[in-house]
């Protein structure tokens, strides 16, 4: 309505036409002048609060603002780069409030193998991700999307969506993950293609035949986890061969380290008590005239505008 034109893409994620953050940004700063908004650069030192009451702020520059009402929007400590550095945890611990947990939400993740490493740059679409619990193999999240190998391991949507599924990331608890590189067929019809594939081309060095089913930099490390050598002719493939590498292909493996720095994160998880803030106003229960609103709180939400609605 004040001048981004939307678009909404897989998993109802909505983002700017034109890719560009900084579109939102301009659009709520042009907005907020336009209702008459005055703009004061400085940083925040403390509240200033009388008898459970709210009456401005003082700053570092040694100036204070008195005003009836203070809101504090000064998101996680995601992206420091933003000025997000965690200022708002301080602020509103001085008015009384509880400030959980803070963890790096939709974060890529720091993976064991090097071959992630010899992928680096190798970006997969429409594959579905399967993140499972070491510890009782129970599956937290499967998805259909895209993702990105990167020089400490994976990236990408699907890889920061599934991190807020483990809600334990960087604790000690193990997750594993599985990449299916061909989610459009079974076990069975896959298996169907690649003797087919086999047949056909039964002279043809066996990384050939590889090479017609996975991206170029996924080839040697196919080869490598099959313990084949590329050079093995197609019809010296044998069946256990053969279904090793359907198994590859359906649940390509890769085991978690951690996640990346909270300040990697997209969101950072944890946050003010929400239980603290009266959710109708978002004014605080502790102090009046005081309000939060964004990451601060204790929210978080998948990629793709979902947290900034929240805020």
């Amino acid at each position: 309505r004040i001048g981004v034109p939307l678009k909404v893409e897989r998993g109802q994620r909505v983002f700017p036409e034109s890719d560009r953050s900084m579109d939102v940004v301009d659009a709520l700063v042009d907005e907020c002048r336009k209702v008459g908004c005055r703009f004061v650069r400085g940083t925040v030192k403390e509240l200033l609060i009388e008898e459970d009451c709210v009456k401005g702020v003082s700053t570092a520059e040694g100036k204070d603002y008195l005003a009836d009402a203070v809101l504090v929007c000064t998101g996680g400590k995601s992206y420091p780069a933003t000025g997000s550095t965690g200022d708002g945890y301080a602020l509103a611990r001085q008015a009384g409030h509880t400030v959980t947990k803070l963890k790096p939400s939709l974060v890529p993740i720091v993976t064991n193998e090097s071959y992630c490493t010899d992928m680096m740059g190798l970006s997969l679409k429409n594959v579905v991700l399967t993140v499972s619990d070491k510890n009782n193999s129970k599956i937290t999240y499967s998805e259909l999307g895209e993702m990105l190998f990167t020089h400490f391991g994976v990236s990408g949507p699907l890889v920061l969506s599934a991190s807020s599924h483990m809600k334990q990331l960087g604790s000690g608890r193990k997750y594993r993950l599985a990449i299916d590189l061909k989610p459009a067929l079974d076990e069975q019809k896959l298996e169907a293609r690649i003797l087919r594939d086999l047949t056909e081309q039964s002279n043809r060095d066996f990384e050939k035949i590889v090479a017609g089913l996975v991206p170029h930099s996924m080839v040697g490390v196919v080869l490598d986890k099959l313990g084949i050598p590329g050079e093995l002719k197609a019809h010296s493939v044998t069946r256990e061969q053969r279904h090793a590498l359907v198994e590859i292909l359906k649940k390509f493996p890769v085991s978690v380290t951690g996640p990346r720095p909270v300040r990697e994160a997209i969101v950072t998880s944890g946050g003010i008590k929400v239980g603290e803030v009266q959710p109708a106003t978002m004014e605080s229960k502790k102090v009046r005239g005081l309000y939060f609103a964004g990451e601060v709180l204790d929210v978080d939400a998948y990629t793709g505008g979902f947290n900034l609605q929240i805020a």
